[in-house]
C-alpha cells in the first residue's frame, strides 16, 4: 500500500531525464532473446484495436538512435511516438537538421510525433531581478525553438512544466500567482504559433499532482493550453492519483498522458514494470475513455532493467498492452 504522505517527490527535476548508458553487446544480445519470447505475444497484439487509442513510447526510453526506436515501435503495431532526447541530445539541443533527419525517418516508417517533450519552464522560478529576466529570457528563446522543432516534427503539442523548487524543499504558496502569469503568458506566445502547451505534473515541481494541475487549470483558462496528465507522477508524490486526483480535473483540458507503473518498496517509490506496481493503469484508460478522451497516450517506462532500456520497454509494453486488451 502506498504510505500517507502530503508530499513526496521521487526525482529531482535534474535526475527526471536522466538517459541511461548506451545498451552494450550483450544488452543486444539478451534484447534479442527477451524479442523471441515476446514474439507470440506481439504478433497478437498488433490485432488490438489500437487505432482506438492513440498509443506511442517515449523513443529514447527504447533507444537513442531513432531508426531503432521506430523499428521497435512498428514491431507493435504503434504509429505514435513521444519525441525528447534524439541521438544522444535533448531535440531542443540538436540542430534542426537532425530533426528533419528525425522527421524524415518517421515518414518512412509512417510514425507520427503525438507531442515534442521539452524542458521548458523545468528550472527554478527565476527571481524578479536583472540576473532572472535573463534567464528568463533563456527559456524564451527554448519556447521558440520547441515551436519550430514541433512544426517539423508535425506536431502541435509541446510538453512543458511549471518551475522546480530544491530537493528537500516544499513549495512557496507565495510564488504560484508569478507562476500562473508566466505560464498563461507562455500560453500566449504559443497560440501566436498554432501550438498547444501540454504542462506535465512532475515531482519536484510547483505543479506534481491532480490537485495542483486543478489549480493551475483554473488558474490558466487559455483555449491552447492542456495537461500532460501523470498519475504515476502524482501517485509518487504522495497523492492517490486515480481515482481522487484524477477527479478534481476537468478532463476536457487533459491533452497528453503518460502512462508507466510504479510502487513503494520500504517507504521509497520506484517505477516498475507495467504490471507489477499500485497503477491501476485499466481504471485510467477506462475513465478517460468514459470522459470522451479522444488525444494521445505515451508510454514513458522510467522503469531499468539490467537486460538494458530497450529490454525494460519491451516489458512495459507488454504489460500495457494486456491492460488494454481488456479496456
Amino acid at each position: 500500500m502506498q504510505p500517507a504522505s502530503s508530499k513526496r517527490s521521487f526525482e529531482s527535476a535534474e535526475e527526471y531525464n536522466r538517459g541511461v548508458n548506451s545498451l552494450t553487446r550483450r544488452h543486444l544480445f539478451n534484447i534479442s532473446i527477451g524479442a523471441t519470447a515476446f514474439g507470440a505475444l506481439s504478433r497478437r497484439l498488433q490485432a488490438l484495436p489500437l487505432a482506438d487509442i492513440k498509443l506511442g513510447v517515449t523513443t529514447d526510453e527504447i533507444d537513442e538512435d531513432v531508426t531503432t526506436a521506430v523499428r521497435f515501435l512498428k514491431e507493435f503495431g504503434l504509429g505514435y511516438a513521444e519525441v525528447r532526447n534524439i541521438w544522444g541530445k535533448y531535440n531542443t539541443a540538436q540542430p534542426v537538421e537532425k530533426v528533419r533527419e528525425a522527421k524524415t525517418i518517421f515518414d518512412e516508417y509512417r510514425i507520427q510525433t503525438s507531442i515534442l517533450g521539452t524542458g521548458f519552464f523545468k528550472v527554478p522560478l527565476p527571481p524578479e531581478t536583472a540576473e532572472g529576466h535573463a534567464a528568463l529570457d533563456k527559456q524564451w528563446a527554448l519556447l521558440d525553438g520547441s515551436i519550430e522543432r514541433a512544426k517539423i516534427l508535425g506536431t502541435d503539442k509541446i510538453r512543458v512544466f511549471a518551475f522546480t523548487y530544491e530537493k528537500g524543499e516544499t513549495p512557496d504558496a507565495v510564488k504560484y500567482g508569478r507562476i500562473y502569469e508566466l505560464v498563461r503568458e507562455a500560453s500566449r506566445r504559443a497560440k501566436a504559433k498554432g501550438m498547444r502547451l501540454a504542462l506535465e505534473n512532475v515531482g519536484g515541481s510547483y505543479v506534481s499532482t491532480g490537485a495542483e494541475a486543478a489549480d493551475l487549470l483554473k488558474a490558466v483558462p487559455n483555449e491552447n493550453f492542456g495537461l500532460t496528465w501523470d498519475p504515476n507522477n502524482a501517485g509518487l508524490s504522495g497523492e492517490h492519483a486515480f481515482p481522487d486526483g484524477f477527479k478534481k480535473l476537468d478532463p476536457a483540458r487533459i491533452i497528453h498522458v503518460h502512462l508507466r507503473d510504479y510502487r513503494f518498496k520500504d517507504g521509497k517509490g520506484e517505477w516498475c514494470a507495467v504490471g507489477e506496481g499500485e497503477m491501476d493503469n485499466l481504471g485510467q484508460i477506462r475513465a478517460l475513455r468514459k470522459a470522451g478522451y479522444k488525444e494521445t497516450f505515451t508510454l514513458e517506462t522510467h522503469y531499468r532493467s539490467p537486460r538494458g532500456k530497450a529490454y525494460a520497454s519491451r516489458t512495459s509494453l507488454t504489460g500495457l498492452l494486456k491492460v488494454i486488451e481488456k479496456v
